[in-house]
């Protein structure tokens, strides 16, 4: 899959900037870190620092979601912001298009996470040696053989929402990895960080921070 790596050649899309902080929508497509090798290299933190060399790593998204993802301007901030992740201090809300229409309205998955070593990066459901993983999910709407939901992660598993959301018969559209069949052929994976809510580290006081769905 990484030999076809080629990302969207947009530019940075910023939320927000100050002294401490920096929020860009990640487009889909496009690495947050760079790969293995000189063709992955290209990513959201290489671009970030091109035009904010100050700019540090706080977190992560999938290469195929897109988003609103948070940096560190100081390493202050990158102290302040890696704690609130660590202890679940941070709200993260995503919108998926998922497979087939929900029956229920709202639910959680609890099953726990672990990665699939033959298969990796691919992560698996394992109630022996999984890490605790829960996702909050709510229908905004179904029909036509899809439900629209928000997701609300309370862990922050690798590919979390992705293989929760395939477990209960549901995979999100476009999912290169964890989609069979039709659900597969969506132009994209249709999985976006719509709003990261934060404490900002001069002062504490609590931000939204939110991207627009482009699905």
């Amino acid at each position: 899959m990484d030999d076809h790596y080629a990302p969207p050649d947009t530019p940075l899309t910023l939320i927000h900037t100050d002294h401490q902080i920096l929020l860009v929508d990640k487009p889909s497509g496009l690495l947050s870190v760079p790969g293995k090798g000189p063709h992955l290299a290209d990513c959201l933190l290489s671009r970030v620092q091109a035009a904010f060399p100050e700019a540090l790593l706080v977190h992560r998204l999938d290469r195929d979601t897109s988003g609103v993802m948070v940096f560190a301007m100081t390493p202050h901030a990158q102290r302040h912001l890696g704690l609130q992740f660590e202890k679940r201090q941070m709200k993260k809300t995503y919108i998926a298009r998922l497979a087939g229409e929900l029956a229920e309205k709202t639910g959680t998955v609890d099953l726990p996470l672990i990665v699939d070593w033959p298969n990796r990066p691919l992560q698996k459901v394992d109630f022996e040696t999984g890490k605790p993983a829960q996702t909050d999910w709510r229908v905004l709407k179904a029909r036509d053989g899809e439900t629209r939901v928000r997701l609300t992660p309370l862990t922050g598993r690798s590919h979390q929402l992705r293989v929760h959301m395939r477990e209960i018969g549901h995979p999100i559209l476009g999912d290169p990895f964890y989609a069979t069949g039709p659900a597969r052929d969506a132009p994209r994976l249709m999985l976006h960080a719509e709003s990261l809510r934060l404490r900002h580290p001069d002062g504490g006081r609590t931000m939204t921070f939110k991207a627009p769905v482009p699905f």
